[in-house]
């Protein structure tokens, strides 16, 4: 599941169409907004309540401004996210989990794949300006979109992919950007919704009104015969 700032509505109500049709992923991966569903998903709740968890999620519950490089410190939505999940480490979780993040000394992308789930997503949510960069084993990690939007890095052996592609709508991408194509490859198949309701923290109240969108596009979507490419 890709990056898209707070596109965790639209992957969550994408993986409740999915549950619904009895498709469950053998391994799930992602990077920042992707990170926090597949994180959540792998943890093992269930599709249902995971959309729940997120349409009665309240700014209060995340905003934390504190001095540093971003507005957020990011503690209570570490908080938050364990209270959702419970302390999960990777090795307890009901799929294999792979998070993108980007490591900011490196300046490369890393994927986690092990230890304590809440912190790596958090990590990988971490949004230049808006969160600040976090620690995780004496290192200090940002955005997994950054250079990873697709989230994709954490399956680079999958034969069989079925990647969600958040079409960005951001005024800081360039119209042609690399960043902004569906990935391609063989045994791939991306499933585009575009033109979903704009979200941000100061607009959760669509967060609703966008996993509606995309759980009825993502069903109907499953009924076209499947190419590499599916708008929904």
């Amino acid at each position: 599941m890709s990056s898209g700032f707070f596109g965790f509505y639209a992957h969550a109500g994408m993986l409740k169409a999915l549950e619904q049709e009895d498709l469950h992923p053998a391994a799930v991966a992602g990077s920042s907004a992707g990170a926090l569903v597949a994180g959540m998903y792998a943890a093992g709740m269930s599709a249902a309540d995971l959309c729940e968890e997120l349409v009665t999620l309240e700014r209060r519950e995340f905003w934390d401004p504190w001095p540093g490089l971003g507005l957020l410190r990011g503690h209570k939505f570490r908080r938050r996210l364990e209270q959702a999940i419970g302390t999960r480490d990777f090795s307890e979780c009901r799929v294999p989990l792979a998070v993108s993040v980007f490591d900011v000394a490196a300046r490369k992308t890393d994927v986690i794949k092990a230890g304590d789930v809440a912190s790596a997503v958090v990590a990988s949510c971490a949004l230049p300006i808006l969160i600040q960069p976090q620690r995780r084993g004496g290192r200090l990690y940002s955005d997994g979109g950054i250079l990873d939007r697709p989230g994709l890095l954490g399956l680079e052996q999958a034969p069989r992919v079925l990647h969600h592609h958040l079409v960005s709508r951001s005024p800081w991408r360039r119209k042609n950007s690399k960043a902004l194509e569906a990935p391609a490859r063989d045994g791939l198949v991306a499933l585009l919704l575009p033109d979903l309701p704009r979200l941000g923290p100061f607009r959760l109240e669509r967060g609703r009104m966008a996993l509606k969108d995309a759980y009825q596009r993502t069903r109907a979507a499953l009924d076209l015969e499947a190419g590499p490419v599916v708008h929904g």
